[in-house]
């Protein structure tokens, strides 16, 4: 092992991450909110029934936010997928999940028996497995946010600049 393969071990592990799992996770986040997108999309009306079904957005604003909120997960699952400003995307992903995560436990506490309508309009009821789920994605949108290094497309379009220095 060169001596610079060793520092750089060791730097991974002072940090406390590696990019490969970061990539991974990164790929399978940008996925499941592409995927999760496009289902919300398509079924704007079940999703708006969905939203509503939470008791937590004024009935005014339930329209908007099915409209608004699967285009916002479209944009950065696919900044994310390509590493455009992934630390961006990354943010936007899991201020999402942290606030699906919140109405979740808000529904469960309230006994409220829905869907999460993440995915498909035909859901179980969500239950402690589903908010654990969730938490579990916050947790790797946390992952990606520290350690993602690898395979971005920031390095095409926005190359590093130049320090100013005095001349």
């Amino acid at each position: 092992m060169t001596a610079q393969a060793a520092r750089r071990i060791a730097g991974w592990a002072a940090r406390g991450c590696h990019p490969l799992p970061a990539l991974l996770m990164r790929l399978y986040l940008s996925g499941l909110f592409l995927y999760a997108s496009v289902y919300k999309i398509i079924y704007a009306a079940e999703f708006a029934e969905s939203i509503a079904s939470y008791q937590l957005v004024p009935a005014l604003l339930v329209n908007p936010v099915a409209v608004i909120m699967p285009w916002v997960e479209l944009v950065a699952g696919l900044m994310l997928l390509v590493g455009l400003r992934p630390k961006a995307a990354t943010l936007v992903i899991g201020g999402l999940l942290a606030l699906f995560t919140l109405a979740i436990a808000i529904t469960l506490v309230r006994g409220v028996p829905i869907g999460c309508g993440c995915f498909k309009s035909l859901e179980e009821p969500m239950s402690v497995a589903t908010l654990l789920r969730d938490l579990g994605w916050l947790a790797m949108a946390a992952y990606v946010w520290k350690c993602d290094r690898w395979l971005h497309l920031d390095a095409l379009f926005f190359p590093p600049m130049r320090e100013l220095t005095d001349a």
